[in-house]
C-alpha cells in the first residue's frame, strides 16, 4: 500500500445510534456533526445496524433507499423524518464480491430500508442526504463470527467507503425502567471496563466481553448492540490498525453510555 493510498483509506467507525429524540438532544447531535467533520468525505455508507440481524447476510435496499420506523410510541413528527441518500448498487456489488464464499451466501432483500440505527446518525453526520448508503445485516451475533465479516469488508475501506457499525455501548431497556434518575451502576461499570479494554488494547477481553466484563449480562442482557464493535474491529484489524483506536465520543445519554469509537 503506497503512503498516498494509505491516507485515502477511510477510518472504521463503532457509533453509539441513540433513538428518534437524539434529534432534540442540545449535545449529542453536535457531537456527531463535529465527528463527521473530521472524516474524510466518503463515497459511499457501509452500515451494520443493531437493529437489522438476518441469516444469510443480507443486503438492503440499493436504488431508491427508505426509511424503516421500527419503534413504537413516539410522537408523529419523529415518523416523518426524512433520508433521501442514494442508493449505492457499486458499493453492493463490492460487497457480494467480498463476502460471497462457499458456505457464505449473500442474499438481497431489496425493499428493507434503513432503520432507526442507521438514519438517526446519518441526519447528524450527514444531513444532506447526498451520499451513498447500503445497509447489510448481522447474519450472527458471535464476535468472532463478525470479525471476520469485517475483515473481508476491509478493502473497501481504500475505496472511499465509511464502514459504520451502529449500536449501543450499553443497552438495557427494561433494567432502565426500573432504575432512578442519573446513570446506572452497570451502566457506567460496564463503559469503564471498556474504555479500558480499547485503551489497553485487550482485544481477548472485548471478544468475551459478558464474561470479562463487570455487569456484562446487565449491559447487554442481548447483544445486538455490543455486536456491531466486532465488524469494525475486523475491518481495521485486516488494514493493521487495529491499535489506531480513539474514543470519539463519551459520557451517557438516558443512562446509556454513548461511548463512539474510530479505528484508523
Amino acid at each position: 500500500m503506497s503512503v498516498a493510498a494509505a491516507k485515502e483509506r477511510m477510518p472504521a467507525l463503532y457509533l453509539s445510534h441513540g433513538a428518534p429524540p437524539l434529534a432534540d438532544d442540545p449535545v449529542w447531535p453536535g457531537q456527531l456533526a463535529a465527528w463527521a467533520a473530521t472524516l474524510p468525505r466518503p463515497k459511499a455508507v457501509l452500515m451494520v445496524s443493531a437493529h437489522w440481524e438476518e441469516a444469510p447476510l443480507a443486503l438492503g435496499a440499493i436504488e431508491t433507499v427508505p426509511l424503516v420506523y421500527d419503534f413504537w410510541g413516539f410522537p408523529e413528527h419523529y415518523y416523518r423524518v426524512r433520508y433521501d441518500a442514494p442508493g449505492a448498487p457499486e458499493l453492493a456489488e463490492s460487497v457480494r464480491k467480498l463476502l460471497r464464499a462457499p458456505g457464505t451466501p449473500v442474499q438481497d432483500i431489496p425493499d428493507r430500508g434503513l432503520d432507526h440505527g442507521a438514519y438517526v446518525p446519518l441526519v447528524e453526520m450527514y444531513p444532506d442526504a447526498d451520499i451513498p448508503v447500503l445497509q447489510v445485516s448481522m447474519p450472527t451475533l458471535d464476535p468472532v463470527r463478525l470479525m471476520e465479516i469485517g475483515r473481508r469488508l476491509a478493502p473497501l475501506r481504500d475505496e472511499g467507503v465509511l464502514i459504520v457499525g451502529s449500536g449501543f455501548f450499553t443497552h438495557n431497556l427494561a433494567a432502565l425502567r426500573h432504575t432512578g434518575p442519573g446513570v446506572p451502576s452497570w451502566s457506567a461499570e460496564f463503559d469503564d471496563w471498556g474504555r479500558r479494554a480499547l485503551a489497553d488494547r485487550d482485544w481477548d477481553a472485548l471478544l468475551d466481553f459478558l464474561g470479562k466484563a463487570p455487569a456484562g449480562r446487565y449491559a447487554h442482557p442481548r447483544t445486538e448492540h455490543f455486536a456491531p464493535l466486532f465488524v469494525t474491529m475486523g475491518a481495521a484489524e485486516a488494514a493493521g490498525e487495529l491499535d489506531a483506536q480513539k474514543s470519539v465520543i463519551d459520557g451517557f445519554w438516558m443512562g446509556l453510555a454513548k461511548r463512539s469509537v474510530q479505528f484508523g
